[in-house]
């Protein structure tokens, strides 16, 4: 059993979650596209919203996280038995919720995961006085808060509330969107390309983690009101100039950094179009999937690529062939999705949701064929290609 534990897999979170999360994304998108019906306690939409949020994009922030403390605070990773215990706990709430009369299940050992997670992190951070992140591990803590509102909300089945919670849960992606995206684009950019990183003020770098942050908990607790419109508004915003001021012409010939910039872009628009869906109702689902597909989905498929590569010793540049395909298949997710939204023939709209399932599932496939025999074995035994 020892031994188990010592197997690469278990060496760094990044590892098994991105599998787990791979893997589990390509099912679950296939099984929403082509009508899963859910079950009584979580019907179909909610269980889709739900796995999306906490199920495939909460295993990929807590692997990213994880992994990255460990460099931020020169501290030892999580790893071994500890990290065994924490993705069963992942493991056991997708079971969970598809299982009949299990809901409350998927409740507890999902919030479990985010709450082990955050206190994995909490203890590098506060044994290294990494000020700096205490905000990162109450956001996780909140992550894990937005997941218990839901499972709250849906055990009464109180409609509006569930809403909320799914809401505050996209926001608060989007915050760790963009202060992974803050901290790592520009240094990526600048690193590759062989340019001066453009500075970026430490009250930007806050700002676009605070404000999701009072989003969420303002949501949470019922706060609908205009003030999370110019929240919105005003993240979205510093999120869309910062992409401008990271932007390079050379970015177009490196799929590794377009990916990146794509995401955080989508992302951007999305908080702009929610924020301004507080007043024009008829824009919110325009901005969840701005964030959803095209913020979500090119940046997990981004990240997961490249800190696999960098993590494990492998070359990240050029980007893996079977990488840049599931970029291109991830953007066409993101844009089929997006036009889908503006058709008023039935059935026009459910089979451009079938399509942009079925290219969200073959980017993730095409990234778990290439990498899942990397992110299983030792370090540095294979080249990307």
């Amino acid at each position: 059993m020892t031994t188990l534990f010592k197997q690469p897999i278990w060496a760094m979170a990044f590892r098994p979650l991105y599998v787990a999360a791979s893997l589990f994304g390509i099912v679950s998108i296939l099984l929403w596209g082509f009508g899963y019906s859910g079950t009584t306690e979580m019907p179909s939409f909610y269980w889709h919203a739900h796995e999306m949020i906490w199920g495939y994009t909460g295993a990929i922030v807590v692997g990213f996280l994880l992994t990255a403390v460990a460099t931020w605070t020169q501290q030892p990773p999580v790893r071994g038995l500890s990290l065994v215990i924490l993705v069963c706990l992942w493991l056991f709430a997708r079971l969970f919720a598809l299982l009949p009369g299990y809901a409350i299940f998927s409740g507890i050992t999902g919030t479990l995961f985010f709450w082990l997670a955050a206190a994995y992190m909490a203890l590098p951070v506060i044994r290294s006085h990494n000020n700096r992140n205490y905000i990162t591990v109450f956001t996780l803590f909140l992550f894990g808060f937005s997941h218990a509102a839901f499972h709250w909300h849906i055990h009464q089945f109180q409609t509006a509330s569930i809403l909320k919670a799914l809401t505050a849960g996209l926001i608060i992606i989007a915050g760790f969107i963009g202060l992974i995206g803050m901290r790592v684009i520009p240094f990526f950019t600048a690193k590759r390309l062989n340019i001066s990183a453009q500075p970026t003020p430490t009250w930007v770098t806050f700002s676009v983690l605070a404000l999701p942050i009072i989003m969420s908990i303002l949501i949470l607790t019922g706060k609908f009101s205009a003030i999370l419109g110019i929240l919105g508004l005003l993240t979205g915003l510093i999120n869309l100039i910062q992409t401008f001021r990271w932007w390079h012409k050379k970015v177009w010939h490196e799929p590794m950094l377009l990916v990146l910039f794509a995401g955080y872009l989508f992302t951007a628009l999305g908080l702009i179009v929610i924020a301004t869906a507080q007043w024009l109702p008829a824009y919110l689902s325009l901005g969840i999937h701005l964030i959803g597909v095209g913020g979500i989905g090119l940046l997990t498929i981004g990240m997961m690529a490249r800190t696999a590569l960098g993590h494990t010793g492998r070359a990240i540049y050029p980007a893996p062939t079977l990488a840049r395909y599931s970029f291109v298949a991830m953007l066409l997710a993101t844009l089929v999705r997006i036009l889908a939204i503006f058709f008023t023939n039935k059935t026009a709209y459910f089979h451009s949701i079938r399509i942009s399932a079925c290219l969200f599932a073959l980017a993730l496939l095409l990234y778990a064929w290439q990498y899942i025999p990397w992110l299983i074995s030792p370090r540095g035994d294979n080249k990307p290609g």
